[in-house]
């Protein structure tokens, strides 16, 4: 039998202020060399324009001990490094070329980090309201920013892009909502898409028998939100083959352009042994991700 939804909190009268109170003014991408992140730049360089905000590129890359020590490259290890040395410099200059080619019309800066490129965007993230990047690769790539490092070592909030995406619509948008530190911090980032959004659709998987607990939490949201000028109604239903999939189904009934969830409410050791939420979201979302931890 297939699991009800109940909307719990229907919208009161639309509040929204005449200008929005929360913006993002600064961006910031990761930018790799060649064509590796023409979508995912172009998208934040779109975005970057629509919300006349500064788009930060940070292009990163550096040595790694497998590369500096592979018998397999045919030089000494001293030889190998001074190769190393050129072609990431290479790499530095062509990821600079492809962020200009990429950003073409927005207010757009540039900085180069010999890092890798979770910890070069951790370094420069305090200069940043929100980072933008791909979803999770599946084999691991130096040249690559995992996303769930960046969203835990950072600090702010971060937009995970699906390859499809070329733009972030803001019609609809769904929070997936848990009563935890890291799903506040992730609604209170999102206001700026919130106070946007057409729709917006608080999302409770919960229990048998729980429904008289998160309602309540649901009904604050909302009148939280309200206060903001974000006309926002709540739904609740249990979870119907795992919570990630309930959400998923959620997100495919309302059409969402954006999915806001916390990150990691278990720790990442955990997520990655045994999956969870937050992991399936970074390997394999079906639109944009907000998340924050």
């Amino acid at each position: 039998m297939p699991a009800v939804v109940e909307p719990l909190v229907q919208p009161g009268p639309a509040q929204v202020p005449a200008k929005t109170t929360a913006r993002y003014a600064t961006l910031m991408v990761h930018a790799e060399p060649h064509l590796a992140a023409t979508q995912r730049v172009e998208f934040a360089a779109r975005l970057a324009r629509e919300l006349d905000a500064r788009l930060i590129g940070v292009a990163a890359q550096c040595l790694t001990p497998f590369l500096v020590n592979d018998p397999a490259a045919g030089y000494a290890p001293d030889q190998r490094i001074a190769v190393l040395v050129r072609d990431l410099q290479a790499d530095l200059k062509a990821a600079d070329e492809a962020f200009r080619r990429d950003t073409a019309g927005a207010d757009v800066e540039l900085r180069t980090i010999e890092e890798a490129p979770a910890a070069a965007l951790a370094e420069a993230a305090r200069a940043a309201d929100l980072i933008v990047v791909s979803p999770k690769a599946s084999a691991r790539n130096y040249r690559e920013a995992d996303p769930g490092e960046v969203v835990v070592r950072t600090g702010k909030p971060v937009l995970i892009v699906p390859p499809h995406a070329h733009r972030l619509d803001l019609d609809t948008i769904v929070v997936a909502w848990k009563d935890s530190r890291e799903c506040r911090r992730a609604v209170a980032a999102a206001l700026p898409f919130l106070q946007r959004a057409r729709r917006v659709v608080i999302r409770g998987v919960c229990d048998d028998g729980l429904a008289g607990t998160v309602g309540p939490q649901l009904a604050d949201v909302v009148g939280m939100l309200e206060r903001h000028g974000v006309r926002a109604e709540s739904e609740i239903g249990p979870s119907d083959g795992g919570v990630a999939k309930t959400l998923m189904r959620t997100m495919s009934r309302h059409d969402a352009d954006l999915l806001v969830m916390g990150a990691y409410g278990h720790t990442r050791a955990t997520e990655l042994v045994f999956g969870g939420v937050t992991e399936h979201f970074l390997r394999r979302p079906a639109c944009c991700v907000l998340m924050a931890h």
